[in-house]
Parts: C-alpha cells; sequence; structure tokens
C-alpha cells in the first residue's frame, strides 16, 4: 500500500524525475527523448541524470522538430517500446498537431487494433512564473477533443510520480501536463519506490457544502488558497481537483453537484471552448435538478497569454476571482 511506503518531501520536478527513473530502470522498453533531455537534463532539469545513468541508447536529445518529435515516438510505439517525448513547452505543440491528429489518436481504430500506440507526451504548461510568449500556454482542451488520447494533468508530486507511471504502462497514448509554476513552487511528501495512480479518477482534496470548485494542475493550489479564505468566513467550499480530463471521471463531479448545489469551475486556459465548458456542460446535463445557481467559469482570458510579465496576473485566475465567483453562487 502507497500510505505503508516510507516518504520524503519533493518538489514536482524531483518526483517527475523519479518516476522517469524508475521506468527505465524496471522497462528496457522505455525510451526518453525530447529537445535538451539528454546533456542539459531539460530546460527544468525534469531528466537531470538520466542519460548519464541509462546511456544516449535511451535518453536522448532530438533537433527542434515537435512534428518529428511525436512522429518519431508513434514509430517507436508501434515497433514495439515505450516511448516519453518531452515537448519543452506545452505552447511548441502545435506544429505537431498534424501528427496528433491524423495519426496518434488515431492508430487503433486504423489498424482495427492490431496497433496501439503506448506513448507518453510531456508538456510543461500553464503560467505563474513570467515566461515569453508561447511559453504558458494552456492547450489541454484542444488534446481533449482528440479521440484516442487521454490527458493527465497532475497538481502535487505525489499525484505527479503515480500518475506518471501509470501514464507509462497505459496501452494508450497520453499526454501528461505539469504545471509550470508547480515545478518548484509545491513540495510535499512522495512515497519512495514504484507505485501507480488510477488514470481517469478526479479526486476530492478538500470536503464543503456550500459550493464545489472543480479544477486542476496549477489551478488546485488557488482554489485551496479561496477554500482557505473562504473558510474564516465560515464558508466551506469543496475542492475537486480532475486530474485526469480524459477519461473524466464524471461520477465524482456529480457527486460533489448534488452535495453542494453550486458548481464552479476554474482553468487557466482561454475562457471559450476551454476544458471547463466541457465541465459545466456535463453538470448542465445530468444534474442541473441538482443546481441552486447557474455554474460559473474562471478563466483566463480570450486573448493569447500575455508576454509582458508585468500584466500576467490580470489573465492567470487568482484566490480573489475565484471567491468573487463564488459569492455569485452564492447570492444568486
Amino acid at each position: 500500500m502507497i500510505a505503508e511506503r516510507q516518504t520524503r518531501v519533493l518538489n514536482n520536478v524531483q518526483a517527475i524525475n523519479e518516476a522517469l527513473d524508475l521506468a527505465l530502470e524496471r522497462d528496457p522498453r522505455v525510451v526518453l527523448f525530447g529537445e535538451d533531455v539528454g546533456t542539459m537534463g531539460g530546460v527544468f532539469r525534469a531528466s537531470d541524470g538520466l542519460q548519464q545513468k541509462y546511456g544516449e541508447q535511451r535518453v536522448f536529445d532530438t533537433p527542434l522538430a515537435e512534428s518529428g518529435i511525436v512522429g518519431f515516438g508513434i514509430g517507436l510505439a508501434m515497433a514495439g517500446l515505450r516511448p516519453v517525448a518531452e515537448i519543452q513547452f506545452a505552447g511548441f505543440l502545435y506544429p505537431a498537431l498534424d501528427q496528433i491528429l491524423s495519426h496518434l489518436g488515431r492508430m487503433r481504430h486504423r489498424t482495427r487494433g492490431r496497433f496501439t500506440i503506448p506513448m507518453v507526451v510531456r508538456a510543461p504548461y500553464g503560467g505563474g512564473v513570467k515566461t515569453p510568449e508561447q511559453h504558458a500556454d494552456s492547450p489541454e482542451a484542444i488534446l481533449a477533443h482528440v479521440p484516442g488520447v487521454k490527458v493527465v494533468i497532475p497538481s502535487s508530486p505525489e499525484r505527479a510520480k503515480g500518475l506518471l507511471l501509470a501514464a507509462i504502462e497505459d496501452p494508450d497514448p497520453v499526454f501528461f501536463l505539469e504545471a509550470i509554476k508547480l515545478y518548484r513552487g509545491v513540495k510535499a511528501p512522495v512515497p519512495e519506490g514504484y507505485y501507480t495512480l488510477p488514470l481517469g479518477k478526479a479526486r476530492v482534496v478538500r470536503e464543503g457544502n456550500a459550493a464545489s470548485l472543480f479544477c486542476y494542475g496549477g489551478m488546485v493550489e488557488v482554489c485551496l488558497k479561496a477554500a482557505e479564505v473562504a473558510a474564516r468566513e465560515g464558508v466551506e467550499l469543496e475542492v475537486v481537483d480532475l486530474e485526469t480530463l480524459v477519461p473524466l471521471d464524471t461520477e465524482t463531479i456529480l457527486a460533489s453537484v448534488r452535495k453542494t448545489g453550486r458548481a464552479v469551475v476554474v482553468y487557466e486556459a482561454m475562457r471559450t471552448c476551454g476544458f471547463g465548458a466541457e465541465v459545466a456542460a456535463r453538470i448542465a446535463e445530468e444534474a442541473l435538478d441538482y443546481l441552486q445557481a447557474p455554474i460559473v467559469r474562471v478563466a483566463g482570458w480570450d486573448a493569447p497569454y500575455p508576454p509582458f510579465s508585468a500584466v500576467e496576473h490580470y489573465y492567470r485566475p487568482d484566490a480573489k476571482r475565484v471567491l468573487e465567483a463564488v459569492r455569485r453562487v452564492l447570492t444568486h
């Protein structure tokens, strides 16, 4: 059992590095590649030391060509390997959309099950650390719209390690998005050794009865801060970490809404057609009779993520904006 294991306090980068190390050690089919992941150890050092330990045949650098990285991984997976590809920033995924849309998610269907693509594509996403343009994009809704792939976004070191190991084991392609702000901005106890956490399961990280906050990745930290402030005013908010967007754990979402009667969906991407709209739609379709107020979304604005750090805090949702949304649903 995970609860019985010894733990150490790690940040997200350390937990991800440990997961990659364990996967490479456990399964000789696992290979890790991407821009600067080998000699440099990754731009955030998530693969630090792994090339030295496992050699250039299993941990290696690629050209600056995202379409080539994803396409190469598809071929490796079809040949029987377990590729883990790193895209340096999620906003750099766009050149690879042809491979993603045309091949990655379709191969099982196209070959009538003769081939699967057990591939993981890792990419840091989101803002909060004053990065340049296209370095803070949140393209999870685009990826979630691709049939045949899974989308996972952890919110803590312990979850990142177990979910990444589960993603590497999974027979289908998995996009594993890692919030940049959480890489070194959060530390927590992480169990030692190899363990996996189930994909496709949401979790209630804080119990409450006044309203439900649905979030994932970097927004979990924001929602927990909002819940702490609300609790000092006597309002207990329930915080639900979706963790896996595809497949989405609709039952946990609906159970929370039936309990509280109010829903606020929080995500960092642009508001229009962001993944939060899918969450809101499922609640409206399956739990409308339980709602005591309209569903409210808190999200980024319908504009490119600001390349100017001086205005970044206006774009990225914070606890203040979440609490404003909570007041709307409580006073409706």
